[in-house]
């Protein structure tokens, strides 16, 4: 079955968004958070900044959040899973 564009927006009530492998026994694969965090960034949000280490900060145009794109181990292949939490508009970036 599949999601709908409208079911991968993002939220108001969406905070974080958290990837994770899918452990298939012969392999591993992606799971729809982390499709959905990759169709975010590149269909919907505005890039505003990169940073260091895969870092980036997003922003979504229909109501102005502040999205930051990051790795959580950084020492996997292209950063292993991506998470994408919002943040504050006072946010040290």
């Amino acid at each position: 079955m599949a999601i709908s564009e409208e079911e991968w927006e993002l939220k108001p009530e969406d905070q974080e968004l958290r990837a994770f492998w899918i452990d298939l026994g012969s392999s591993m694969e992606e799971d729809a958070a982390w499709q959905r965090i990759l169709w975010l960034i590149h269909e919907k949000l505005e890039l505003v900044k990169r940073g260091e280490g895969g870092k980036a900060l997003y922003r979504d145009p229909r109501d102005g959040r502040l999205w930051e794109l990051a790795y959580d181990h950084p020492e996997l292949k292209n950063g292993g899973p991506p998470r994408l939490t919002c943040v504050d508009q006072e946010s040290p970036w």
